[in-house]
């Protein structure tokens, strides 16, 4: 297994230099002076162009074809499929494109973090198209590759093997039901009645429970924390987790939802096959699969009646003992469907709409339909169509109030509503193998779901394609029924 050696002390390589630049990466969204920005990105750049380097090296092309004949077992055979992907997704792109499009989205993204407040859609403007540019480029030379549509070689980075075709099919079944699933379930929540939370709730205060609900839900700190960010994210590598969330002082419901929702995607990373975590294998599976962790913990579990109950005490404890801390006026105030500006605040009604919107506009973006200074107008009848609201002029809470855009992440907003169907497929077989679990949830004992979780899905890594590793976990491939059954079951 010579070669196969060779590919494995490479990839262990990669993964070191992956981590600090992980590290790097999440200090430039926490804690880096605003001025340092200019530095920063050169230097990530140049970062950037050094991993291109060695992930492009000629050798590892021969050391695959090499290793293709050598005694491999399965997971060596599965590490070494993850291997060839990698490489041959890496050798695409040369590095004039790797290192403008890292110094554009660096760029873009900082501005845009002052932008955004100020509603300044001319000012980002500038910056977006030099994204868009660059994004197109790369879609281009991975379709010419792949055969696919440039859309679809972006798709293909995050969710291996989709397709618009796919998506067009799945999100044209959830568009039959979902329009009528909103107006119905925010019809029957007129009659009812909620007492509305009256802050202030100090940071402080959120940040003692937030670390009190990672604790219960099994964050190991030990190789982990959570700070404060513009825009929450779980970064780092397996080892070194750091997630992120933000805090308003007269809100405090948005901030704990967010705590478990990185901290799903945190016990993900945390808990990847321990023999392959510096090798592609023992990564995870895929952004639609890494969305559902953070969805079956936010979700399936957070948002039900049994967790709340489960974390009742330590609210009171942190907050004071309140008339709307009552357990069945929380319960109200977190099945609260409401269409909203806010995807990363939806409901997990309204969620769906939010991100087909996103991926009908970035799909006919990135395959030159439309032009990023359509996207306003684009925007707004959209959100006008699917959830009823005008955002017309209001572009800090349109099309400017994500980050991923900013970088050039296309063809990744995809993956939540694939994650949330995902999530409610893997509960849907927990619940059938565990008819009691509601009740332990609620004692505060998540075992039987984290067990299933941790055996197959954290623990499968990459070993597995999607479809096998969701087949395998709850007998049949992605089934979007799962997702209805349980919005209806929930809401109505």
């Amino acid at each position: 297994m010579k070669s196969y050696n060779k590919l494995v002390a490479l990839n262990e390589k990669l993964h070191n230099l992956a981590h600090l630049g992980s590290i790097v990466s999440w200090d430039q969204q926490t804690m880096m002076p605003a001025g340092s920005n200019d530095a920063r990105s050169k230097a990530m750049a140049e970062f950037g162009v050094l991993m291109h380097q060695l992930s492009t090296d000629p050798k590892i092309g021969d050391n695959l074809e090499l290793a293709a004949n050598e005694d491999l077992d399965s997971n060596q055979r599965a590490t070494l499929r993850e291997m060839r992907r990698s490489y041959e997704m890496a050798t695409i792109l040369p590095e004039k494109l790797v290192k403008a499009k890292s110094l554009a989205g660096s760029k873009c993204e900082h501005a845009w973090r002052d932008q955004r407040g100020k509603n300044d859609w001319s000012g980002f403007l500038d910056n977006f198209k030099e994204v868009v540019s660059l994004s197109r480029e790369e879609a281009n030379l991975r379709a010419d590759k792949s055969g696919l549509t440039p859309y679809d070689a972006l798709v293909d980075l995050y969710e291996p093997g989709m397709t618009s075709k796919t998506l067009d099919s799945i999100f044209n079944d959830v568009k039959s039901w979902l329009p009528k699933l909103i107006e119905d379930v925010v019809e029957k929540q007129k009659s009812i009645n909620i007492i509305e939370p009256v802050g202030p709730f100090s940071v402080e205060s959120q940040k003692e429970l937030g670390l009190k609900v990672m604790a219960k839900l099994g964050f190991d700190f030990n190789k982990g924390r959570v700070d404060i960010s513009s825009h929450p994210f779980c970064g780092g590598v397996s080892e070194d987790i750091r997630m992120t969330t933000r805090y308003d002082e007269s809100d405090f419901v948005q901030s704990l939802m967010g705590i478990v929702h990185e901290t799903g995607h945190a016990r993900y990373e945390q808990n990847l096959p321990k023999d392959f975590l510096a090798l592609p294998s023992g990564s995870a599976r895929s952004m639609g699969i890494h969305e559902s962790q953070s969805l079956f913990f936010e979700m399936q579990i957070g948002r039900g009646r049994p967790f709340l109950e489960s974390i009742h005490k330590d609210l009171i404890d942190c907050f004071g003992d309140k008339d709307f801390f009552s357990l069945d006026n929380l319960v109200k105030i977190y099945g609260r469907v409401q269409p909203g500006f806010i995807r990363v605040d939806a409901d997990e009604v309204t969620y769906p709409a939010h991100v087909i919107l996103r991926y009908e506009i970035e799909r006919d973006l990135i395959n030159g339909k439309i032009e990023a200074s359509d996207i306003p107008d684009i925007w707004n009848d959209l959100m006008m169509k699917y959830l009823g609201i005008d955002t017309k002029g209001n572009f800090s809470q349109g099309p400017m109030q994500d980050i991923h855009w900013t970088d050039g992440a296309f063809g990744y907003f995809p993956s939540y509503t694939l994650g949330a169907m995902y999530a409610a497929q893997q509960f849907n077989t927990v619940e059938k193998l565990n008819p009691s679990i509601h009740d332990s949830i609620a004692r505060g004992d998540y075992s039987a779901a984290f067990d299933w979780l941790k055996k197959n899905i954290w623990e499968k890594g990459s070993l597995l394609t999607t479809n096998e590793l969701i087949v395998q976990a709850t007998g049949e491939e992605l089934n979007p029924k799962f997702l209805k059954d349980h919005l209806v079951s929930r809401y109505l």
